[in-house]
């Protein structure tokens, strides 16, 4: 019955999901996309939370606009954690690969124009380099640029860049806590 079941999903899969979001480690080696799927079908398609989006993602996270996110279809995971902000209305979103993203993270590309808070200002890209790890109740601000293995501190408010990677950075603003060897 269960193998039934899993023909049955990984054949109606694409009619809902692009392809190309279909494959990679969770779904070749593991059987755990084909649950982000199921989950995905009533959540996303029936009951409509994300709806638009092309790929599994948690109904408790937002993505503002899926065409301005860069990522690689491995690090699928990081639309699985629930309550996440990803706000990308104007700027776009490089995750780099490998990279793991905890819950409640929001990775914001613009704020609100002081002067007249019903505009926005312009986006400014987030690029997070190859295996960074960002702790739960993180934010990310507008612009910010993070090299290689860097690690974001739980509840951290990112401010600025830190694009020489290799570095443990936490706290409000975010700062060097450490150098990883």
């Amino acid at each position: 019955m269960k193998n039934i079941l899993f023909f049955f999903v990984r054949l109606i899969a694409p009619v809902f999901f692009k392809k190309e979001y279909l494959k990679g480690k969770y779904f070749k080696d593991s059987k755990i996309g084909w649950r982000w799927v199921v989950h995905g079908l009533f959540k996303q398609k029936i009951l409509g939370f994300n709806k638009s989006i092309p790929w599994p993602i948690n109904h408790t996270s937002t993505l503002s606009n899926w065409r301005n996110i860069d990522f690689h279809v491995d690090d699928l995971n990081n639309f699985q954690s629930p309550g996440c902000y990803f706000q990308n209305f104007s700027g776009k979103i490089v995750l780099g690969k490998g990279c793991y993203i905890a819950p409640n993270v929001g990775l914001i590309t613009t704020n609100h124009d002081l002067n007249d808070l019903d505009k926005h200002l312009e986006g400014k890209d987030i690029v997070l380099g190859k295996k960074c790890w960002i702790g739960m109740n993180a934010v990310l601000l507008p612009g910010v640029h993070l090299g290689d293995h860097t690690v974001v501190g739980a509840g951290s408010v990112v401010t600025k860049s830190f694009p020489q990677g290799r570095l443990v950075i936490a706290g409000n603003p975010a700062k060097i806590i450490k150098s990883i060897e």
